[in-house]
């Protein structure tokens, strides 16, 4: 279990664990954070335990980080200090705890702390990839055998099946929307992509990847290397919405503009970009490619793209509930890449009890995942005639 006491100058986090283990702490600001990695762990907090703060802490989460890494992210209410950060082992029937000391500070000692530490990991991690560069040599990128369907400039090239990439949104540490009923975003949208998965690859007409397959943190610019390194004809991202009006429900599909097309979209839109802060993720750290790319010539196939297969899903998915206003428009980082048409796809509500209820069962999921299916039949039977 974990135990949270103290007050707005001092606070203690304590996190009981079957056995020590191995950890690290750091800060991140703007929002103010303190991060715990650890191996990967089975977390089993009790009721009511489940993120509530105290003191110095207004809230916390965890879950997968990555392949081996458990994350706690501690959000608090002020900059704060580590004072102390010990692991007790076992003693008297009392199982193994991991203690943080957390205490009051001001802002430049945080952001100079935060700072030099950040410079600290940059610096083991460029470390780590020489010595890994050193042990298996040379890298020599391998040509590549399946050209896309689109290519730079909008020249066409010569094609297998088209590549579709499924991505669920969220997951690990980073729970997405919650229900009223108690749902999570990160795994409703995770067993409705394995069902779409399923159906089109019994089709076999296409060659399918997801993005993640369990319960882990992704970043964002991984989520769209992970498309661009299967070279996607396709790239859909799956989500669940939430929203304070519970009467609000139905499928939206939403493309990229610098433009929103609603204070909602917009909204919506700077939600889902706070993924990797949710997550604990140093952004001065994470890779920047994406940086700048907004709609300009060279994106303007993508966009166009996007839109036709945009309008080719409401058609099909009329059956199943949508949105009043089905088709938006916002500036979603994860559908930046210039390189292929992108949607994301919001399945409901989670703030609408109907929507929560049908996004939950096995039925709807099937068939909506069979409406989407049949619209990336048709758009690709119109791209492919257009050839």
């Amino acid at each position: 279990g974990a135990r949270l006491g103290g007050d707005g100058q001092e606070s203690r986090f304590v996190l009981e664990l079957d056995k020590p283990v191995a950890f690290r702490v750091f800060t991140l600001a703007d929002p103010y954070r303190v991060i715990l990695d650890m191996p990967q762990v089975n977390f089993q907090l009790k009721k009511g335990q489940d993120g509530v703060g105290a003191g110095l802490i207004s809230a916390y989460r965890y879950g997968v980080f990555s392949e081996g890494k458990s994350r706690i992210v501690i959000d608090v209410l002020a900059p704060v200090a580590v004072r102390k950060s010990f692991m007790l082992k076992p003693v008297d029937g009392k199982p193994a705890r991991l203690v943080l000391d957390l205490v009051r500070t001001d802002r430049s000692g945080f952001l100079a702390h935060t700072a030099s530490a950040a410079a600290a990991r940059r610096a083991e991690r460029a470390r780590q990839r020489r010595v890994a560069n050193s042990l298996r040599g040379v890298n020599v990128p391998l040509p590549r055998t399946k050209p896309r369907m689109m290519g730079a400039g909008g020249k066409r090239r010569p094609v297998g099946k088209p590549v579709v990439v499924i991505d669920p949104g969220h997951g690990g540490i980073d729970p997405g929307a919650s229900g009223r009923r108690g749902s999570k975003e990160k795994h409703l949208v995770l067993a409705f992509s394995k069902t779409l998965y399923a159906k089109l690859k019994a089709s076999g007409r296409y060659d399918v990847h997801m993005t993640r397959t369990r319960d882990v943190f992704i970043r964002l610019s991984e989520r769209v290397r992970i498309a661009s390194r299967h070279h996607a004809d396709l790239f859909i991202s799956i989500h669940a919405d939430s929203i304070r009006r519970g009467n609000i429900r139905g499928a939206t599909i939403y493309t990229l503009s610098e433009k929103s097309s609603d204070k909602e979209a917009a909204a919506l839109a700077a939600k889902e970009n706070r993924a990797d802060i949710i997550a604990g993720v140093d952004l001065e750290d994470a890779p920047d490619e994406l940086a700048g790319i907004f709609i300009d010539l060279a994106q303007r196939e993508a966009k166009n793209e996007s839109i036709k297969f945009a309008r080719t899903a409401i058609r099909s998915m009329q059956h199943i509930r949508l949105n009043r206003n089905p088709h938006r428009y916002a500036g979603f980082r994860v559908l930046k890449s210039p390189n292929f048409p992108s949607v994301l796809i919001e399945l409901g509500y989670l703030s609408s009890r109907k929507d929560e209820k049908l996004l939950s069962s096995k039925r709807w999921r099937n068939n909506a995942a069979g409406a989407v299916a049949q619209a990336i039949n048709g758009y690709f039977r119109k791209r492919l005639a257009n050839r």
